[in-house]
């Protein structure tokens, strides 16, 4: 690859750029000052928090309806890429419900036994206000039931008016089209207010068809449910269709802080690449309520909030609908959250706070899949998980200190308490029919206890040393618990039809559940070296971790398993390790007549290893990194961003995890904002440069995927799901 070339025209295309920025902004009499992008992070707590806000997702991810994207240019983050609006962060190689997200306060639970609606998939990046990142260690305080990090989600705050005369009527229109794939997304904030209450309206609308790669890389054109033939570069099974309403109120008297959110989403069609089934239907329904009081000694808040989930999963257009006198495989998961939150943050000193609290979370789950024909899926409703309960009760105490003025301290625990339970389930046959074992296993399932309860303990402790004004040191040690989610401990099915539809890690394998799984413990340690100037107009960061995992929840062999193909795989609790690090970086440039330069550098390494077996970790990122030039002036923003991945080698065996070769893309940002209005253009992928996802699992998008052995008429084993081709972006936000 002729890296040099990447960079002339890069420069020549960065020319253009400032050219008809040039003219362009000497057309205009009324523009803003220089926009100042930074990641805010915080520096009056003993530990690293990334920061993302509304500002920077408009500059940085104008054009995706995916909200685990806008975190991709945070340290210590990469991104398991799944449906189009579903994807999962990554947080130091540990990913999904390893993770502690939360929106705005509550925590949800995904409702599909392939996580197709993970929490993210709830909030368009257009509402959210903010995004706090916790990489590797975290209090106490921001969650439990967890052992990577966590992500705590804010959307669009209340705004009240500051005097009984004001009446505030403010908006926000923005919209955006990509090239690519077809993709659209229209969103809408509308809010009135005066001094006492405060009412907002958030909606969202986006839609994309398949995306195409930059070459041909199908082994087979096979067809899908409309009976047509995809193209070669189009990748099967990456449409979506998704609108998301939310409808905050607020009211403020004194010191008290009521709010309210009433939110809906409808997604008609999210297609999987990397997954045997569709989302043809997703509907959820949630309520938040909050009450927050400010103290002479501090401030409490309480919160109550219920969510309902109905999801269903089908075969969409390009894979095979009929198989037989089957038209389809229908399945059902029907999940309902009740949440309660009471903390408090208790300030016994100008130098000491006090944080505690109590949480109630009560998660409900049934899972099944109708009879379908009159052969294998008949005549029975197959019962995947019946009346699934999951219940967590916790209590938490943290304390934080300025030590004096060079050192900060914090040291948290939390008890917490989960009970989890099911009932008897069914095969589709009353029979071991074709050796399915529907009848063997579902009998003895239903004979053993399914009623666990876990005691877990956490233990978070951090300290920030302030050595000089160009040198802040953070460090620390967790102790983090989880245990296992309904999928892993009460999925019960070794057919291979069945295991097959369990999966949430996209690699095409099947997965049988083990009501012997103990938690996940995981001990951490990390450090972060924070240099810097006084103004930081240049700052380094790196992050060294080690994280050991007793009882790590992974894959096993089961009887049969072969190479080069996919599998029946057993959860088991295992030893792991994690270790790697996290650098980051920015440098002011200086200015001139063009304006203000700037370089962000960004590069995350992580290497997991199950220490039973010797085995690699699934899906670890390889050594990635990140370069963007940064140019400022009047009201534009523009930005080269260079991407590198490293070819991943390091595999999982007993997943037969696919090897991906590395890869360089270019990305073009161009911005320019005035008052009340912004304009984002974009190329992505510049140079139209294949690629394969790292992270994407196997390719599963068209032909005949119930079958779960390629000779018997499966998709073929060994392709892992391509990256998008060259796309160009146009955005715009209007705002009154």
């Amino acid at each position: 690859m002729n890296i040099q070339k990447y960079f002339y025209l890069a420069q020549l295309l960065l020319a253009v750029s400032i050219s008809l920025s040039t003219q362009m902004v000497n057309a205009e009499h009324t523009v803003l000052e220089p926009i100042i992008v930074e990641d805010k992070a915080k520096t009056n707590v003993p530990f690293a928090t990334s920061t993302i806000d509304q500002t920077t997702i408009q500059l940085k991810n104008p054009a995706t309806s995916d909200t685990a994207s806008i975190l991709n240019n945070t340290a210590g983050v990469t991104i398991n890429n799944t449906g189009g609006l579903s994807s999962l962060p990554s947080i130091q190689g540990l990913a999904d419900d390893r993770l502690r997200i939360k929106l705005d306060g509550m925590d949800l639970t995904a409702t599909c036994p392939n996580h197709m609606n993970p929490p993210l998939s709830y909030i368009a990046p257009s509402n959210v206000e903010k995004v706090d990142v916790y990489a590797g260690i975290t209090p106490v305080s921001v969650g439990g039931d967890s052992i990577g990090g966590a992500i705590i989600v804010e959307s669009l705050k209340p705004e009240f008016a500051t005097n009984a005369e004001e009446k505030i009527i403010n908006g926000q229109i923005n919209s955006y089209y990509r090239s690519n794939n077809d993709a659209m997304s229209v969103n809408i904030n509308a809010g009135l207010a005066n001094q006492d209450v405060s009412i907002n309206y958030s909606g969202s609308w986006s839609q994309a068809d398949n995306y195409t790669a930059a070459d041909n890389f199908k082994s087979s054109n096979a067809t899908g449910r409309t009976g047509h033939t995809l193209p070669l570069d189009e990748l099967g099974s990456t449409a979506y269709e998704t609108q998301d309403h939310t409808l905050a109120f607020a009211y403020k008297s004194g010191e008290n802080l009521f709010d309210m959110k009433l939110a809906y989403q409808d997604m008609p069609e999210q297609l999987y690449p990397n997954q045997r089934m569709d989302l043809l239907d997703n509907e959820q329904k949630r309520i938040n309520v909050g009450w927050t009081k400010q103290f002479q000694w501090g401030e409490l808040e309480t919160r109550a909030y219920f969510e309902t989930v109905d999801h269903f999963m089908n075969f969409g257009a390009d894979k095979q609908f009929l198989y037989g006198t089957a038209p389809g495989m229908p399945m059902y998961s029907e999940g309902d959250t009740t949440g309660l939150i009471v903390k408090a943050n208790y300030e016994l000193s100008d130098k000491d706070n006090l944080r505690f609290g109590a949480e109630y979370l009560r998660y409900r789950l049934d899972d099944y899949w109708p009879a379908s024909g009159t052969g294998m899926m008949s005549p029975n409703t197959f019962v995947n998980i019946n009346d699934g309960q999951r219940d967590r009760i916790a209590i938490f105490s943290e304390w934080e200190s300025r030590l004096n003025q060079n050192w900060m301290a914090l040291l948290g625990i939390r008890y917490e308490r989960v009970d989890s339970d099911a009932g008897n389930v069914q095969g589709y046959a009353n029979t071991n029919m074709m050796g399915s074992n529907q009848l063997t296993e579902s009998s003895a399932f239903n004979a053993s206890d399914h009623d666990k309860a876990d005691n877990n303990v956490d233990l978070t402790a951090l300290a920030r040393y302030h050595h000089d004004a160009n040198l802040d040191i953070a460090m620390g040690f967790a102790r983090k618990v989880r245990s296992p989610n309904l999928y892993e401990r009460y999925t019960w099915s070794s057919w291979a039809m069945a295991a097959g539809m369990n999966n949430f890690v996209g690699d095409g394998n099947g997965y049988v559940g083990n009501l012997d799984l103990d938690p996940e413990k995981a001990y951490t340690l990390s450090t972060t070296f924070d240099w810097h100037t006084t103004d930081r107009s240049w700052e380094f960061k790196a992050t060294p971790f080690y994280t050991h995992v007793v009882d790590y929840i992974d894959a096993t062999k089961r009887t049969g398993w072969q190479a080069n193909t996919f599998n029946v795989l057993q959860y088991q609790n295992q030893s792991a390790r994690i270790y790697g690090i996290d650098l980051s970086g920015k440098l002011n440039l200086g200015s001139n007549a063009l304006g203000e330069w700037g370089l962000d550098a960004l590069f995350n390494y992580s290497n997991g290893e199950n220490r039973d077996t010797g085995d690699n970790l699934y899906n670890i990122m390889p050594l990635n990194g990140k370069l963007t030039l940064n140019q400022q002036y009047r009201g534009w923003y523009n930005s080269i961003e260079w991407l590198m991945v490293k070819n991943k080698d390091q595999v999982s065996e007993v997943r037969n995890e696919i090897q991906t070769p590395g890869y360089m893309l270019l990305n073009l940002r161009a911005s320019h904002t005035w008052k009340q209005l912004q304009i984002n253009l974009g190329i992505e992928n510049l140079f139209d440069h294949f690629y394969y996802l790292p992270t994407g699992g196997t390719y599963l998008g068209q032909g005949s995927t119930m079958r779960l052995n390629p000779a018997m008429g499966g998709p073929a084993w060994g392709t892992a799901v391509p990256g998008m081709g060259r796309s160009l972006y146009a955005g715009i936000n209007i705002s009154f």
